[in-house]
């Protein structure tokens, strides 16, 4: 039997991580000999159980440097710890390299993908890379059949769709109230302050919002490089009455039933664990309708609205269309609560048991 090996170079807080952490839990339960390789130091250990030996670089130095130097240290430990020994590497971050370590030491290897395509291939060349690399993988795992389907078109490669295990039970610790008593739209938007989660869009079509006189409130959580941009897109169009960049917040999804309206308006995704999320809390969803992801858990518009990628003023005339009158929105949220089931915590971590159970097995 082959020992299974974890590695993430790179740690962060993000929907990626939330799946990791379940998936190490469920797994632990299952086979002892799990390994995680990580050069992030800042997670809780209190997330994983104790029989998970985590792995990392001596020195703390390694933390706080960017991801490309968090991926060498990584390989020269998967290397140095793992070498002639007969695992089964799962890489959640930095595949290539992994698929590099994996042919180096006479591995076994699974990548997931985490992220459309439109993220990282962008030319004929890029995709002539990653489909070379991508093919030394015994078992490619992607989290929607829109994705599988991207990656037979574009790579002719065949992947296995596993969805987002979401345990609906435990989203909401705590419920917050961002809001207050305030009387108006109370509109809510979670993600990192990337360019991937586009939240320009958001504040321009919150611009037309305020000039048409609508009551409104926006609060966008999340930290990112975007930030200075995104406030002074904030305070130079006055703003501020009206948006609030509220920031990282560790449990964010507790803020979730405070609102009327929740808003994804990403350039690309994965399957972004928010929008089931929103939909377990009941919460009415407008999200863009990017490459993998938003149209599949929404089933092309039957759940909640849709629009194109970056149209602020598509975005702007559904959020009106809502404050005026919510019932056909309130109805599709109702309506999702239906669906949750795809997303099941159990049935989609026991799918990663099996796929992983036959590879450690061989």
């Amino acid at each position: 039997m082959r020992d299974l090996v974890f590695f993430i170079p790179s740690i962060e807080n993000g929907g990626v991580e939330k799946n990791l952490f379940l998936l190490l839990r469920y797994l632990s339960k299952k086979n002892n000999k799990i390994h995680l390789i990580t050069a992030s130091i800042n997670f809780k250990k209190a997330k994983l159980n104790k029989n998970i030996n985590i792995i990392k670089p001596a020195s703390p130095y390694w933390n706080n440097k960017g991801r490309i130097f968090k991926y060498l240290i990584c390989s020269i430990i998967l290397i140095k710890f793992f070498f002639k020994k007969k695992i089964v590497i799962f890489s959640f971050q930095a595949n290539v390299f992994a698929i590099l370590i994996s042919l180096i030491i006479n591995a076994k290897i699974i990548i997931r993908l985490n992220t459309s395509p439109d993220k990282y291939m962008h030319n004929f060349l890029q995709k002539k890379m990653y489909k070379f690399f991508y093919s030394f993988a015994d078992l490619i795992i992607v989290n929607s059949l829109s994705f599988k389907k991207i990656i037979k078109q574009e790579l002719n490669l065949i992947s296995k769709c596993i969805y987002n295990p979401i345990n609906s039970k435990n989203i909401i610790k705590k419920k917050v109230n961002f809001f207050n008593k305030f009387k108006g739209l109370r509109i809510l938007s979670i993600g990192r302050l990337t360019d991937q989660k586009d939240q320009i869009t958001i504040l321009k079509s919150a611009k037309i919002l305020r000039d048409q006189g609508i009551r409104f409130k926006i609060y966008i959580i999340g930290r990112g490089y975007r930030y200075k941009r995104l406030l002074e897109y904030v305070v130079r169009n006055k703003l501020t009455k009206y948006v609030k960049l509220a920031g990282y917040k560790p449990d964010a999804q507790n803020y979730l039933t405070s609102a009327d309206l929740f808003i994804l308006s990403s350039k690309y995704e994965g399957l972004p664990n928010v929008l089931i999320e929103a939909q377990n809390s009941n919460i009415p969803i407008i999200s863009s309708k990017c490459n993998t992801g938003p149209g599949e858990i929404l089933l092309n518009g039957k759940l909640g609205e849709l629009f194109k990628v970056g149209d602020y003023y598509s975005l702007y005339l559904k959020i009106k269309d809502f404050e005026k009158n919510n019932k056909s929105l309130k109805n599709k949220s109702n309506l999702a609560k239906k669906h949750l089931y795809r997303f099941d915590h159990d049935i989609n971590l026991r799918k990663y048991f099996q796929v992983i159970k036959k590879l450690i097995n061989e």
